[in-house]
C-alpha cells in the first residue's frame, strides 16, 4: 500500500511541480510513449540478456514481495520457536527413534502439521530437518560449532539466491539513466535529419529528445531503484526466520536451559515480529 502511495506522490510532485512552474505537459506526453517504448524495451533486452529463464520468473517473485511485504509475521516466528523448540525437546527426552519420521517425512507429521504456513516454506523445512538429521547420525559427536558453521553456510547459499531479484532490479535501474541517454541521442539523430525545419518545429523535436534522458533518470532513481531496495528490505526480512532457527538449534546443542534458548531465539528477530518472552515461555509451558 505505501509503495502505490510513493508512486502516485512521485508522479504528482515530479508533474506536478512541473505544471505549477509554467511548464507544458503537452510535449512530455507526445513524446512519452515513444522514449517510454525505447527505454521499457531496452530495460527488458537487457534483463533477458543478463538473466536465465529461473531468474527471470524469480525476479517477477521479487517485484511482487514489494507490494506485498515480508510473508514471515509475528506469529509465523513464534510458531517457528514452538516448532524447532519441540523437536529438540523430543530428540533429547525421546531419542532420535522418535524424531525420525518427523524429520524423514515432515508433511505427514503431526508435530509440522500444526503449523501449515510453515510447512508451505520448503526452504525453512529443509533447513530444520537436514540439520536435526546431521544432528541424529553423528549420534552426538558433531561439536555445535560446526553444526552452526554448516547452517551458517546453508543460510548464506539461501541468502545469495533469494537477493538475486533485488540484485537484477538494482542493475536495471544502473543502466536505465544510460539507455535514458541512448533514446536522447535517438531524438537528435532524427532532428539532424530535419534540420531544414522552422525553429519551433526543431525545438519540439530536441525537447521530445530530452524527454528519453528525463525518463531515463526517473525510471532509476525514482521507480526501480527503490523498487530493488525495496525488495531486498522484504527478502532479508524473511531470512531472519532462518536465523532464528539457527539459534534454537546451536543452543539446544549446547545445553543451554530453555530461558536462555528462548533469549537466542528472540534475539535477531525485529522488534516489530519479536514475540514477547513471556509469550514463548507461557507458550511452551502450555504445550507440555
Amino acid at each position: 500500500m505505501f509503495q502505490i502511495v510513493g508512486i502516485v506522490v512521485l508522479i504528482a510532485m515530479v508533474f506536478g511541480g512541473f505544471v505549477f512552474t509554467g511548464g507544458n505537459l503537452g510535449p512530455v506526453l507526445h513524446a512519452l510513449p515513444h522514449e517510454m517504448l525505447i527505454i521499457g524495451g531496452a530495460g527488458v533486452g537487457s534483463l533477458i540478456i543478463g538473466n536465465s529463464t529461473k531468474e527471470l520468473k524469480a525476479l517477477g517473485s521479487g517485484l511482487g514481495k514489494v507490494f506485498k511485504g515480508p510473508k514471515f509475521k509475528r506469529q509465523d516466528f513464534l510458531d517457528c520457536i514452538f516448532l524447532v523448540i519441540k523437536l529438540m525437546k523430543m530428540l533429547r527426552t525421546d531419542g532420535p527413534v522418535a524424531l525420525e519420521p518427523h524429520i524423514e517425512a515432515p508433511a505427514d507429521s503431526p508435530l509440522f502439521q500444526e503449523y501449515p504456513r510453515l510447512l508451505k516454506d520448503q526452504t525453512l523445512v529443509h533447513l530444520i530437518t537436514d540439520t536435526i538429521r546431521l544432528v541424529v547420525v553423528s549420534s552426538g559427536t558433531l561439536a555445535p560449532h560446526a553444526v552452526e558453521e554448516v547452517m551458517d553456510n546453508s543460510i548464506k547459499n539461501c541468502s545469495h539466491h533469494s537477493l538475486k531479484p533485488a540484485e537484477s532490479l538494482q542493475s536495471l535501474g544502473d543502466a536505465l539513466p544510460a539507455l535514458g541517454i541512448v533514446a536522447a541521442v535517438l531524438g537528435v539523430v532524427k532532428t539532424m535529419g530535419s534540420i531544414d525545419k522552422p525553429p519551433e518545429i526543431l525545438g519540439g523535436m530536441i525537447g521530445s529528445a530530452l524527454v528519453g534522458t528525463f525518463l531515463g533518470v526517473l525510471l532509476a532513481y525514482g521507480l526501480v531503484g527503490p523498487f530493488a531496495n525495496r525488495a531486498k528490505q522484504v527478502i532479508e526480512a524473511d531470512l531472519a526466520m532462518y536465523q532464528t532457527v539457527k539459534q534454537i538449534i546451536v543452543a539446544s546443542l549446547y545445553n543451554h536451559p530453555i530461558p536462555l534458548v528462548i533469549e537466542a531465539a528472540r534475539s535477531g528477530i525485529e522488534h516489530s515480529n519479536q514475540p514477547s518472552f513471556a509469550e514463548v515461555f507461557d507458550g511452551m509451558r502450555a504445550a507440555r
